[in-house]
């Protein structure tokens, strides 16, 4: 019988039993693709990740990352947590971690208190921003229990963003927000319409908050009804609104998770750079379990 160690942290928070919890495996080097699937779907998070030396000796690991029925190219909580689970082990240069994934590199910066303890990371998306196609607003409101009047359509129609993992961004009503809940049977409908994105159909949907954004995302057919907190949807939001404007760079804070009751705050910046719009997203982490899983 064959032991792995597993860390579970919950990210984009400063309370335990806030944010939205991730399994990592520090070291899964001799597991099998079968095998983290299967460790994934039974720890039933939205994600989990697998740490494995990298293919260039120059970075820190290979990470590959598991939702519940599928491997991720790339995705935004399971960086953060990965790299503030490797930082606390000491596996960081200089509070930097360079992490090789599917759809590109990933680097990561640790985020530590004033006597050097990691408290969290922040991470730069791998690909500039992506645009797809529009998304009708009908398709949008049934799939979120919602009325189309409820989508705000006035900066953006609904489209498919991406910095390394596609969602269908839409922004709603504040009011809309609170009381929308996923549609199993629309979104298969909608997916069975061809509107799904390299087999996947993920909402991320937002409302302005003053200064702040809130926002919801619904990945039902991957499995997640909805998520705490997703950085690799929040970082082509914020990307996007940047690509409105005529700034070079622009911050946001996105809270996430509050219909949930796993409040997660958020903190994202869109830049301007000579490839196109590329986003970052930190926040902090909690430590939750230790344990081994048996093989």
């Amino acid at each position: 019988m064959r032991s792995y160690s597993f860390v579970t942290v919950d990210v984009f928070t400063d309370r335990r039993f806030g944010g939205n919890p991730l399994a990592v495996f520090p070291d899964a080097g001799g597991l099998s693709d079968e095998e983290m699937q299967a460790l994934a779907a039974e720890f039933n998070l939205s994600e989990t990740t697998f740490v494995l030396p990298p293919d260039d000796p120059t970075h820190t690991a290979r990470v590959r990352i598991f939702n519940r029925t599928a491997e991720m190219p790339f995705a935004g909580h399971p960086n953060v947590g990965t790299g503030y689970v490797l930082a606390s082990e000491g596996r960081d240069r200089d509070g930097v971690l360079w992490f090789e994934e599917v759809a590109g590199l990933v680097e990561v910066r640790v985020d530590r208190s004033a006597d050097g303890v990691a408290t969290g990371a922040t991470i730069a998306a791998p690909q500039p921003l992506s645009l797809g196609a529009q998304v009708p607003v009908e398709v949008v409101a049934a799939c979120a229990g919602l009325e189309p009047a409820d989508v705000v359509a006035s900066a953006h129609a609904p489209v498919w963003a991406s910095v390394g993992m596609p969602f269908v961004l839409a922004e709603v009503t504040a009011a809309a927000l609170g009381r929308a809940a996923p549609d199993l049977g629309e979104f298969r409908r909608a997916a069975a319409d061809g509107l799904a994105e390299t087999g996947r159909l993920a909402l991320h949907l937002y409302a302005r908050d003053g200064a702040r954004l809130r926002a919801r995302m619904f990945a039902p057919l991957d499995g997640t009804l909805e998520d705490p907190a997703t950085g690799s949807a929040n970082a082509p939001l914020a990307a996007l609104l940047l690509s409105l404007t005529g700034e070079a760079t622009r911050s946001y804070e996105i809270v996430q998770g509050v219909e949930m009751g796993r409040p997660s705050l958020l903190h994202v910046t869109a830049l301007r750079a000579p490839d196109g719009v590329r986003a970052t997203v930190g926040g902090g982490c909690v430590p939750v379990l230790r344990g081994e899983a048996l093989l």
